[in-house]
């Protein structure tokens, strides 16, 4: 993305200063010579007659040479980068005129060096917009100078997210663009890069990196397996640099000290913003240390989506979609009515009824309501559906799209009985719960099986919670699979419960599907004083087999 910019006059005024520091004459020992005559320029791009300290941009190109000379370290600010080349391109950020030293050590057979540094009295103006400093590092125009930070990532799931091109081409990667996920195991997708509001720069590689042959040596690492002109799952640790935000030619590039870099180290460090168009993502393009290639990444902030279950049932056997108003389907449910036995064992305090003030279908729901109102010696009324009777299953995915009730003392529940509870009982007949949710926390759903164990003698159970955003105000999908393997509950698809299924539980005989919502009791906890009614919708249950 280009852009011209006129405010803040950026000059790059430069004033180049030589001084020799541990320049040494040649040394001989064996065929190991130490390098000598080190020669240093540095190019300000965009400087001419009429622009003597250059186009504004802070950029400045160097070039090292010396006899006897293997390879080259720049060192700038406390950070070194091995550049074989001797070319290394810095982009100046600091506003105002500064004076930077940079330090070159010229590396002969053996290891042995000797050093120059040439000193630049930079002017720069380029002040990244606010825009760009939003999508950036999460900067707040209100707050400039708080702390913020933002996390990205190689947006590995979608085509096109990395790919090569002609050196200056315009073309987003034209030679060639990976599918999606073509990449994976290589040491790229789960590379995660933040920026922070004060310039520092984190990579956390997961122990193992991607890149080009021979170049991504210059990073140190070790390992990896070469495959054509790739090294993958290059072995190297977890590091910091800092980065800038500078224009040259009107160009926003972001450009990372040291041995920085983005999803494929290819010996450059400096990425120009091609695009930045979609909220969260950003397409670069950056040129290969070798000059033969410009190679394109599409980054994101967002986590990537999790990803979508393979399902074992996927035949759709029974289904509720509550599609005609008025009182539930009577061929599909029936209910529970009073207070049972115990508060339905948990000391719950609502009286369940089938009356339509608490149960009814409604605009393509079925609301189940819990009220405040006296009823047969209760302060509370609710409903309690089942299928008991009417569809009893054994194994099977079950699928549930609901929007739960808000208030404290609520206590809403989509779960199963084992058809043998009337002769056997609980725990022995087995629970399966797939989703609850406490009478306190409304930002959690739990899953829990419970049942008897017959070895100890006791009651067992075995449950998980996880979080939910939104779960009075907007529909969630609560999802269980049983198999004679396990039984897995998910959350919008999902996991976050498992259980072992095994001939010993009692998860392998018909159990039949219940929707209610409790009031107090157990899990519903202390209800609020101010509590008048609150309501479950449901807007289908499903049953795959």
């Amino acid at each position: 993305m280009k852009f011209t910019y006129i405010s803040r006059v950026l000059c790059l005024a430069l004033v180049i200063v030589f001084f020799n520091s541990c320049e040494e004459n040649d040394y001989e020992f064996g065929d190991i010579v130490t390098p000598s005559s080190i020669e240093i320029t540095a190019e300000v791009v965009g400087q001419d007659a009429t622009n003597p300290n250059g186009d504004g941009s802070g950029t400045v190109n160097f070039t090292a040479t010396a006899s006897n000379a293997l390879s080259y370290k720049f060192v700038y600010n406390g950070s070194e980068t091995v550049k074989p080349d001797g070319r290394m391109t810095y982009n100046f950020s600091e506003l105002g005129v500064n004076t930077y030293t940079v330090t070159v050590i010229a590396i002969g057979a053996g290891g042995v060096s000797s050093s120059k540094a040439i000193q630049v009295d930079v002017l720069a103006v380029y002040s990244a917009p606010d825009d760009l400093r939003t999508l950036l590092y999460g900067y707040d125009p209100s707050n400039p100078t708080g702390t913020t930070s933002k996390t990205w990532r190689v947006k590995g799931e979608v085509n096109g997210h990395f790919g090569l091109g002609p050196v200056g081409g315009s073309v987003f990667a034209e030679w060639y663009q990976a599918g999606a996920n073509e990449k994976s195991g290589v040491g790229m997708y789960d590379d995660r890069f933040t920026f922070h509001s004060d310039g520092t720069f984190e990579h956390v590689t997961n122990g193992d990196v991607f890149g080009r042959v021979n170049l991504i040596d210059q990073l140190g690492g070790s390992g990896g397996t070469v495959d054509g002109a790739d090294v993958l799952n290059y072995s190297y640790a977890d590091y910091s640099e800092n980065w800038t935000l500078t224009a040259p030619g009107g160009i926003e590039t972001l450009s990372i000290s040291g041995t920085g870099f983005i999803g494929y180290y290819i010996g450059n460090h400096s990425y120009e913003i091609f695009d930045r168009g979609t909220p969260n993502e950003m397409s670069l393009r950056i040129t290969d240390g070798n000059g033969e290639f410009d190679w394109w990444f599409v980054i994101t902030s967002e986590d990537p989506a999790p990803p979508v279950p393979q399902y074992t049932y996927n035949n759709l056997v029974w289904e509720d979609d509550f599609n005609t108003d008025g009182a539930p389907d009577i061929t599909k449910w029936t209910y529970d009515i009073g207070t049972g036995s115990n508060g339905w064992g948990n000391n719950e305090v609502q009286y369940y009824t089938d009356r339509a003030d608490n149960v009814v279908v409604s605009d393509g729901n079925l609301v189940i309501k819990a009220k405040k109102e006296n009823f047969s010696g209760s302060d509370y009324t609710s409903a309690r559906l089942k299928t008991q009777g009417l569809y009893n299953f054994t194994y099977g995915r079950v699928e549930v799209r609901a929007k739960l009730p808000g208030e404290a003392g609520t206590w809403p529940a989509i779960w199963m009985l084992g058809s043998n509870f009337p002769t056997v009982g609980w725990p022995q007949s087995g629970e399966i719960d797939i989703m609850e949710q406490t009478g306190a926390d409304k930002n959690t759903v739990l899953a829990t099986c419970h049942w008897f164990d017959t070895g100890n003698n006791i009651k067992a159970d075995f449950g998980q919670t996880t979080s939910i955003s939104n779960a009075s105000s907007e529909f969630h999908v609560y999802t269980m699979e049983w198999t004679d393997q396990s039984i897995t509950v998910y959350l919008d698809d999902v996991k976050y419960y498992e259980l072992t299924n095994s001939s010993s539980l009692p998860f392998n005989d018909n159990f039949f599907l219940i929707l209610n919502v409790a009031m107090g009791g157990t899990l519903g906890g202390t209800i609020d004083a101010g509590f008048d009614e609150s309501t479950m919708e449901v807007d289908y249950v499903r049953v795959y087999q």
